[in-house]
């Protein structure tokens, strides 16, 4: 989906930004599901505190001088025209939930899904809402 087509502010840059990262996030959570009996297996899941951390940084700056400043950090790139990029990492306490519990790090990896689904409904909701498409919160 393109949503950088979206973007008519800093708001809605940053609603469009938890979208996609909701989206790549989504799909790393169920590689976890769907790759979690092969041998070897490293469960992974995106830098999500540094994104948050950046995009709690960038809410501050605009309240307070009205313009979006996204600052990179390890895992979380922001590039040209809206584009950025998360690196997956290495979910260190998955993997050992892995090892010794299957069902624990099957429920685990639901409970990211639904809470990144929540996330990603919620941003998206509120993008409806700002671009007049919805009346959810009215």
């Amino acid at each position: 989906m393109d949503l950088i087509s979206l973007v008519t502010d800093n708001l809605t840059e940053l609603l469009v930004k938890i979208i996609e990262f909701t989206e790549m996030r989504e799909i790393i959570l169920n590689e976890n599901i769907d790759n979690m009996h092969d041998s070897g297996f490293v469960p992974k899941d995106l830098a999500v505190d540094e994104f948050s951390d950046s995009l709690t940084y960038a809410i501050k700056e605009h309240i307070r001088n009205q313009r979006l400043v996204l600052c990179d950090s390890e895992n979380v790139k922001f590039g040209t025209l809206g584009s950025f990029e998360v690196k997956a990492v290495a979910d260190e306490d998955a993997k050992m939930l892995l090892s010794e519990d299957r069902d624990l790090y099957l429920e685990l990896q639901m409970e990211k899904l639904l809470e990144n689904s929540v996330n990603r409904r919620f941003a998206a909701e509120l993008l409806k809402h700002k671009e007049g498409k919805c009346s959810v919160f009215d």
